[in-house]
C-alpha cells in the first residue's frame, strides 16, 4: 500500500503565501506522476499542477504565474509554493500520485493514490 500525507495548509490574507507538502510512502517501486488537485465547496475537484516524470509540469490556467509545483524524487515528496493567493484559491487541497507499487499480495500494480486533503482558506 501507499500512503500521502499532506502537510502546510492554513489560513492566510490575499497576496500571501503558502506552501503545501506531499511525502508518499510505503511499497514504493516507481511515480510516475505527482499532482495537486482542489476542491471548493459546492464545485468538483479540479488540477490544480502537476508534474511527471522527466519533469514536465502542467497548470490550471487560474493558477499559472502564481503557483509552482516541484518534486524531490529521492525523497518521494512532491511541493506547491503558491503566491499571491486570492480568496478563489480557497479550498481542500490534494495530494495525487500515480504510483507502480509491490502489492500484499505479490506482484507489481500501477494505480493512482491520494492524500486526506488539506485546507487552504485565503481571507479578503
Amino acid at each position: 500500500q501507499v500512503q500521502l500525507v499532506e502537510s502546510g495548509g492554513g489560513l492566510v490574507q490575499a497576496g500571501g503565501s503558502l506552501r503545501l507538502s506531499c511525502a508518499a510512502s510505503g511499497n514504493i517501486v516507481s511515480i510516475h506522476a505527482m499532482a495537486w488537485y482542489r476542491q471548493a465547496p459546492g464545485k468538483q475537484r479540479e488540477l490544480v499542477a502537476r508534474i511527471i516524470d522527466g519533469g514536465r509540469t502542467d497548470y490550471a490556467d487560474s493558477v499559472k504565474g502564481r503557483f509552482t509545483i516541484s518534486r524531490e524524487n529521492a525523497k518521494n515528496t512532491v511541493s506547491l509554493q503558491m503566491n499571491s493567493l486570492k480568496p478563489e484559491d480557497t479550498a481542500v487541497y490534494y495530494c495525487n500520485a500515480e504510483v507502480s507499487a509491490v502489492q500484499a499480495i505479490g506482484g507489481i500494480t500501477r494505480r493512482s493514490y491520494w492524500g486526506q486533503g488539506t485546507q487552504v482558506t485565503v481571507s479578503s
